[in-house]
């Protein structure tokens, strides 16, 4: 391809808009909007890999703008009335073809490349220091997604140059964009459809596991797939006759039919765990995942102290290490909570800025009043887990008051829990030392069972 002729199209065609739409578009809703890709460990400036596939969930939006796009600049020469002209020129169609499918697809991939620029500026500046290299084909499937979507589109419009064609092609995207895509429950993306059917979409779910990755059959698939529909739209700028228009076809049909055979039939095996990223790293008895290893320099001497105050507390049942929560589940799913080691979320509100005294106190809560209900940025606990947490915290810190582990919140049902707290807090207090040992040692049995109540802390026993 001539550089002369690209440039020339650059500057004189609608081609650098598309880039530049899905770069500034994408910065809108990333910077503009506090939405859920800012919080937690999952965010999109949190890790590479969740960077990789937040970038690539709004392709829910833009793979439908882009096929639309596409086809308002494969509709440029129909349009100017220009197309038997050119066709009397020496130049064969296929390289006429190929500037302006080169010069939006550079745009495409310039725009969505600074998005990842941007993001993984922002991973790189922040405490992680996992720096795996398994986010590059998520973003690379994402680029090409978006030029063959954007290609097939021209040639779509190319082959049928009516006014309604680009509408009609981002009606239709849209709609099996919307049937075709994959949402993430827990570790088991779900579809409307066939599991092999839905991954045809490149487009993903929201991340919600930072360990979690696309397995490498779902590259494979999704790539092959793509080149069959870059393919057919290439082939149909190129073609002339309409012998030619139905054979273009054959390459994405073929693309499809490959890729159903690559891609995984069963939801488990779409997203697997980064076994790098989840390595453990160890400091003596408190572990966390290659991926949070910043945290460790702080959790570890922290962990060491907490593991002293629940032995004090437990004696031998009680828990002899920390480690890292990395069980996937559903979202809303109970935990699953082990008798034998403290488990440290840093989704959870009372481990995601605690640092400290704080983190010490927030680790003794977790090992005597282990929480079922997880307590993240996407799923809100209950206020009776708080209260029970601050309650055993504070006895085994030897606190001469109750200290809320939060800060409370103002509603009457808060309220209520908070007031039925401190009377649990004045009546556990008022039982002799030895009872009040028991108490707590029979909260944590309960907790670990799923069934400890605050209003039964105080009474003569607290199981259900």
């Amino acid at each position: 391809m001539n550089g002369r002729v690209l440039r020339t199209e650059f500057k004189r065609s609608a081609a650098p808009w598309a880039g530049a739409v899905v770069l500034g578009g994408s910065l809108a809703i990333f910077f503009l909007i506090d939405g859920i890709w800012w919080k937690g460990t999952a965010g999109w400036t949190a890790q590479w890999t969740t960077m990789a596939l937040w970038t690539r969930s709004l392709l829910a939006f833009w793979l439908p703008l882009v096929v639309g796009m596409g086809a308002v600049y494969g509709l440029r020469e129909p349009r100017s009335r220009m197309t038997e002209l050119l066709a009397t020129t020496p130049l064969p169609t296929w390289r006429r073809a190929a500037v302006p499918a080169g010069a939006i697809a550079i745009a495409l991939a310039a725009g969505f490349g600074l998005l990842s620029l941007a993001g993984g500026v922002q991973v790189a500046l922040g405490p992680t220091t996992y720096t795996g290299l398994g986010w590059l084909p998520i973003s690379l499937v994402a680029v090409l997604g978006l030029v063959a979507a954007a290609v097939f589109g021209m040639g779509v419009a190319r082959t049928l140059p009516f006014v309604l064609t680009p509408p009609a092609l981002v009606v239709a995207c849209l709609a099996v964009t919307g049937m075709l895509r994959v949402r993430i429950e827990g570790e088991v993306p779900s579809t409307r459809g066939p599991n092999r059917l839905g991954l045809l979409s490149p487009v993903t779910g929201d991340p919600r596991q930072m360990l979690l990755t696309l397995s490498g059959s779902v590259h494979l698939g999704q790539t092959i797939w793509l080149l069959g529909l870059l393919a057919t739209g290439l082939a149909l700028l190129a073609a002339v006759t309409r012998r030619a228009r139905l054979l273009a076809v054959t390459p994405a049909l073929a693309g499809a039919a490959v890729a159903l055979l690559v891609l995984p039939a069963a939801a488990r095996d779409t997203y697997v765990v980064d076994r790098a990223a989840a390595a453990p790293v160890c400091d003596g008895p408190v572990c966390v995942t290659e991926a949070s290893r910043s945290h460790l320099a702080e959790l570890a001497p922290r962990g060491r102290e907490a593991l002293g105050v629940l032995h004090d507390v437990l004696g031998d049942r009680a828990p002899t290490s920390v480690r890292q929560d990395t069980a996937l589940r559903a979202l809303g799913d109970p935990r699953s909570l082990p008798g034998d080691a403290v488990l440290v979320d840093f989704d959870d509100q009372l481990f995601a800025d605690a640092t400290g005294r704080d983190l010490t106190r927030a680790l003794v809560a977790e090992g005597l009043a282990p929480s079922c209900h997880p307590r993240t940025s996407r799923e809100g606990g209950g206020q009776d887990d708080v209260a029970l947490r601050s309650i055993a915290a504070s006895w085994a810190l030897g606190d001469p008051a109750l200290q809320p582990m939060e800060e409370k919140a103002t509603d009457e049902y808060s309220r209520r829990i908070w007031a039925n707290a401190d009377v649990a807090w004045r009546e556990l207090k008022a039982l002799a030392p030895a009872e009040q040992r028991s108490r707590i040692a029979g909260l944590r049995t309960a907790a670990l069972s799923c069934t400890a109540r605050l209003r039964e802390l105080p009474a003569a026993g607290v199981p259900r």
